[in-house]
């Protein structure tokens, strides 16, 4: 990769293939986050983020204060969860998630006065095994979604990797809450690029934003302006720009193959909510215990970006925003295209969701499925090239060696093939099946 003045806006490296142009309905991009009021309780389950869950460390009746370790396992992959309120601790019961699956959860009844844990102060780093451990002793995960434990993201070998890529693109409908933070925060993420830089020894790093957001790519550029290592990057906006191999590749045009991960080609990719925590994190101590979230849909009446407390309850986010206009279709955490629709308004808000959309039955209703027509639009909108509507046939007969051989396993299940489908498919989740047809048969 050639070099560019310091503070150049860049232009994507290499474009990716497929990705469709949803509407934007990015209704609360100019919205100031505002702070919800301390909720009556919250609900913390133990299983916050990809790999194994936390053991809960309080019992019932036990008082907490914000910060105090809650939740913590021994295993690799897994991060403490940290009480977000003050209070006493209501019940530790198992509770059912958004996927069905069970998990234990600590629910604290608020004392109202968000009183600090005694024991949070900044962590001392000045290499990168402290900063690896002070990231988990922070609780931080992924904050664009996928909810993959940030310390070991960043735990890579000396000399492995020499790129960071900060996601700011966004590309899902309705959500706005990392284009916020770019305008609301961005020295924070300036100082977060900036110590990850340093301690893990990094040539260079790309501050990624789709081009719909010239307010953040402005901001963005004015601070990194007299730095030779920090460039901002333009990128077309068209989703799934923000998927971290798409977004590997519009960088720095490295392709990421089957089954490795970014750090395989030199690149640590990172969303630009998590860097700025990590910058706020080294300098107060005090862990994740909030989020911020947009709250959106052509059913909330007053659309809204947000900051809570991780645990709070999905019907208090959506009172704060005034209710409903009318009754919701579908409620998601997450977007339209790679969102969980969720069936009872008292599950809590965790770690990875970004936003709470309510959607009329005018924009979730399904498609009238009708004959798929071999248009080819689904493999035309595919990412990574697959067949979606060849996949379907051999999912339904159970074929795991020609799936396998057809690269099933690469699907990202972004939803861009059923998006573009004019016989209305349902082809994410022929996707899902396919996948598993090949786990199986391992």
């Amino acid at each position: 990769m050639k070099s560019f003045r310091p503070g150049a806006v860049l232009t994507a490296v290499k474009k990716p293939r497929g990705g469709v142009h949803a509407p934007y309905h990015k209704v609360t991009a100019e919205l100031e986050t505002v702070r919800i009021p301390t909720p009556e309780r919250v609900v913390l389950p133990m299983l916050q983020h990809i790999g194994a869950p936390c053991t809960p460390t309080v019992k019932k009746g036990d008082h907490v204060d914000v910060g105090q370790v809650i939740g913590d396992s021994d295993a690799f992959l897994s991060v403490p969860i940290h009480a977000t309120v003050s209070g006493t601790v209501e019940s530790v019961q198992d509770v059912k998630l958004s996927n069905g699956r069970m998990a234990p959860a600590v629910t604290i009844l608020s004392d109202g006065q968000m009183t600090l844990w005694e024991g949070i102060k900044p962590p001392e780093v000045n290499n990168k095994e402290d900063l690896v451990k002070a990231i988990r002793a922070s609780g931080l995960v992924g904050l664009g979604g996928a909810g993959f434990p940030t310390f070991v993201k960043i735990n890579v070998p000396d000399g492995k990797v020499d790129t960071l890529v900060v996601n700011a693109a966004e590309c899902e409908p309705y959500i706005t809450v990392d284009y916020r933070e770019c305008v609301e925060n961005s020295w924070d993420i300036y100082s977060g690029v900036k110590t990850l830089q340093e301690l893990l020894h990094l040539k260079r790093v790309i501050i990624a934003v789709e081009d719909n957001k010239p307010e953040a790519i402005k901001i963005l550029r004015s601070i990194a302006d007299k730095d030779d290592d920090v460039w901002v990057m333009t990128l077309k906006s068209r989703y799934p720009q923000g998927a971290e191999k798409m977004m590997v590749l519009s960088a720095t045009g490295r392709v990421v193959p089957e089954g490795k991960l970014p750090a395989d080609v030199g690149c640590i990719v990172m969303n630009v909510g998590s860097v700025a925590f990590l910058a706020r994190y080294l300098k107060s101590g005090k862990p994740l215990t909030s989020r911020s979230v947009t709250v959106s849909g052509d059913c909330v009446k007053h659309p809204m970006n947000v900051r809570a407390p991780i645990g709070t309850k999905v019907q208090d986010l959506i009172d704060f925003c005034g209710g409903f206009v009318k009754t919701p279709a579908k409620v998601l955490y997450g977007g339209p295209m790679m969102g969980v629709a969720i069936t009872d308004l008292d599950v809590p808000l965790l770690k990875n969701n970004n936003a709470i959309l309510a959607l009329s039955s005018s924009n979730a209703g399904l498609k009238r499925q009708t004959p798929c027509i071999r248009c080819g639009r689904c493999h035309k909108a595919c990412p990574m090239g697959l067949i979606p509507t060849e996949i379907e046939k051999y999912a339904l007969l159970g074929d795991a060696k020609t799936l396998k051989d057809m690269g099933t396993m690469v699907c990202m299940e972004c939803g861009s093939c059923a998006y573009s489908c004019p016989a209305g498919k349902p082809l994410v989740q022929y996707m899902r099946l396919a996948k598993s047809v090949v786990k199986e048969a391992k």
